[in-house]
This record gives structure tokens, C-alpha cells and sequence, in this order.
């Protein structure tokens, strides 16, 4: 079945991976339509050898769309989501607008794409360091149960958008040529600086950012009681994130069966030779679509357990990529045209 496909903020990082992905078919697209806000509206993207004009989001007519990609923040996801919904399109949402909302799915194929099954017209795109950590996270939890999550991310400055990439390189630049670097998109300079903190800062200390990984977790797992705790880092990387973890077992676990067991696992990528300096970093994730996971070693802080490293880009399996392959989990189970059933409509609750 061929598709016809709507990408909403088609002009931004993950939109334009989207994009890129479309075009080399990762999809049947018998149509293609692009909208953004209405500062970009009236430009156009290239597209299989042409262009497409990029239409105002607010005016936007989702009439014969049969899947929308919405990656435009999750204030136009709740405001234009539903009415996509409503129209006939399934949404493959990548805000945090519909994550923790019960009647939503919130899926990665590789791990729950039975989740997929009696969707209401909108399905989530988990948090971009979640779907990192989890893909090594799940196949683990399946060999010996999952008891405990304790995570530290160090995330690139992609995962704030295009203008965070654009800031990261004038501050680099700007200090290199020992003029003082100005901060617009983070809350301080971030080159050749950390800062630990991502998103706002809740009652108890932690940030949305934390929050997510705990709360999406334990969606995306099924395991509502699921101890996770999490601090979540910004660092001066262009592109790919980093998480490393320590995962509580049910069962004992040793590195020699976690890696084998890993190394089996779908959209993963186990490098993992301390004696060759071989172990996951940005730069080998950046342009890839498995995660690599290395620096798996038995961890007995707490019972039993492992630890491990994880990389992967975040513009690709954390947001475009794993969207891409929820429509073509959607399309292997039948799932197009939409199912008839009571539609996600504009009473929906809002995620977190």
C-alpha cells in the first residue's frame, strides 16, 4: 500500500531526517506534504529530485493523509494532532505531547510494537534518550528481569534542535578566538562546558528531562514500579547521545551472556574490546541506525546486575528513524488505513 505522508515542521533537524529517510524509501510514498510554522511556509525542501512547498501549519488540511509525522514541540502536537487524528492520518507524534497519556501508545518497535494494536489515531515517539537506553535496557530486562534502573546521559547538542547545533559551533568558535561565548538556547555556554540540566526543573529536584526517562521507562517496559533514577547532561557534542547505566536483575547476569545476548538483539550493535580501545562513542553512532552498547560488566552495587554504555543518534533512532519504523510496524500489521474505533478527538489529555 502506498502512502500518502504529511511531515509537520519538516524544516527542523528531525523533520529534515524524516525527509531523508522518506527519500531513500524507507516508505511506499505515493504523496508527500511538508508544513511548518509560518515563518518557513512558502519555502519549499527537495524531494526525490524536485521540491516540495512547505505550507503554513496553521492552516494545514490533513484530508487523504494516511500517516503525519509531527515533530514541530508539543504545543502544535496537541493543537494540530487531533485534528489530523480526526481527519484520517495516523500521527506518529514525536512531542512529549501524548507519551503518558493512557490511550496513546508509546512505542519502539524493537521493544513494544504490540502496543500498536486498537491505536486511536495518534501514536508517541518516546523521549530521544529513552529510546537510546532502552533499546539495550529491554533485551537485558527479557534475559533476566528488570529491577532496577539507574542512568547518566550525556547529550549533544542536536537534541535541542538545529539553532543548538548552530549556537554550539559560534561559542566554540568564539572562545577559540578568545572572545567571551554567548548563550541563547542553553541556559549557559555549553562549549567546552557541561551543564547538568535539561528541560525545567521540577518540586523534587529533578528536570522533565529525568522525568520522562523515569516515566516512559516504565511505559514502554510495562513495568509501572520500575526504581529508575536518572541525571540527565548536556555536553558540548554536535550529534549522538551517550547514556551510561547500571541495570538491577531479577537474575544474575554475566557480562559474557549480556553481551551475547545483546549481540542478538534487534537495532543493536554490541563493540565492546577494552583491549582495543573499542567501545561505543558519538562519533561511531552518528549516522547509524543501531545503538552500540559496550563496557558491559557485572555490577554488584546493589545485588545482582550489569553495567553498560550506550551511544546513539538521537536525531536518527531517537526521533526520525524510530517514527519511520513504528509506520512501517503500522503498515506490516495492517494498520492502514486506520482502524475503524473511537478517535483520539481534542478532549485528549496532554503528555508531560
Amino acid at each position: 500500500m502506498d502512502l500518502n505522508v504529511a511531515v509537520l515542521g519538516a524544516t527542523g533537524a528531525v523533520g529534515m531526517e524524516l525527509l531523508s529517510l522518506l527519500e531513500g524509501g524507507a516508505l511506499p510514498v505515493a504523496g508527500l506534504r511538508c508544513f511548518a510554522s509560518e515563518r518557513s511556509a512558502g519555502t519549499s525542501v527537495p524531494f526525490r529530485g524536485g521540491t516540495v512547498p512547505v505550507e503554513n501549519a496553521e492552516r494545514a488540511d490533513f484530508a487523504g493523509i494516511d500517516v503525519a509525522f509531527f515533530s514541530a514541540g508539543a504545543e502544535r502536537s496537541r493543537r494540530y494532532g487531533p485534528r489530523a487524528a480526526a481527519a484520517g492520518a495516523v500521527v506518529i507524534d514525536n512531542s512529549s505531547a501524548f507519551r503518558m497519556d493512557p490511550d496513546v501508545p508509546l512505542v519502539v518497535p524493537e521493544i513494544n510494537a504490540e502496543a500498536l494494536a486498537g491505536h486511536r489515531g495518534i501514536v508517541a515517539n518516546p523521549n530521544c534518550t529513552t529510546i537510546v537506553a532502552l533499546m539495550a535496557v529491554a533485551p537485558l530486562h527479557r534475559e533476566a528481569g528488570a529491577r532496577s534502573l539507574r542512568v547518566a546521559s550525556y547529550q549533544a547538542a542536536s537534541g535541542a534542535g538545529a539553532r543548538a547545533m548552530a549556537e554550539l559551533k559560534e561559542q566554540t568558535s568564539a572562545i577559540l578566538a578568545g572572545r567571551p561565548a554567548k548563550a541563547a538556547v542553553f541556559p549557559s555556554p555549553l562549549a567546552f562546558n557541561v551543564i547538568p540540566h535539561i528541560g525545567h526543573f521540577l518540586p523534587d529536584g529533578s528536570t522533565e528531562e529525568e522525568r520522562k526517562l523515569r516515566d516512559e521507562s516504565r511505559k514502554i517496559l510495562s513495568l509501572p514500579g520500575l526504581s529508575v533514577s536518572a541525571i540527565c547532561v548536556r555536553v558540548p557534542v554536535l550529534r549522538s547521545h551517550c547514556v551510561a547505566c547500571w541495570l538491577g536483575t531479577e537474575r544474575p547476569l554475566s557480562a559474557a551472556r549480556a553481551r551475547e545476548v545483546l549481540a542478538a538483539a534487534e537495532g543493536v550493535k554490541v563493540v565492546d574490546d577494552p583491549g582495543a580501545l573499542a567501545y561505543p562513542m558519538p562519533v561511531l553512532a552518528t549516522g547509524e541506525g543501531p545503538v552500540i552498547v559496550g563496557r558491559i560488566r557485572v555490577d554488584e552495587a546493589d545485588g545482582a546486575g550489569v553495567s553498560f554504555f550506550v551511544a546513539g543518534d538521537q536525531l536518527l533512532k531517537g526521533a526520525a528513524l524510530n517514527a519511520v519504523q513504528i509506520a512501517e510496524a503500522l503498515l506490516a500489521r495492517g494498520l492502514f488505513p486506520r482502524p475503524a474505533g473511537p478517535e483520539h478527538g481534542r478532549g485528549s489529555s496532554g503528555g508531560h
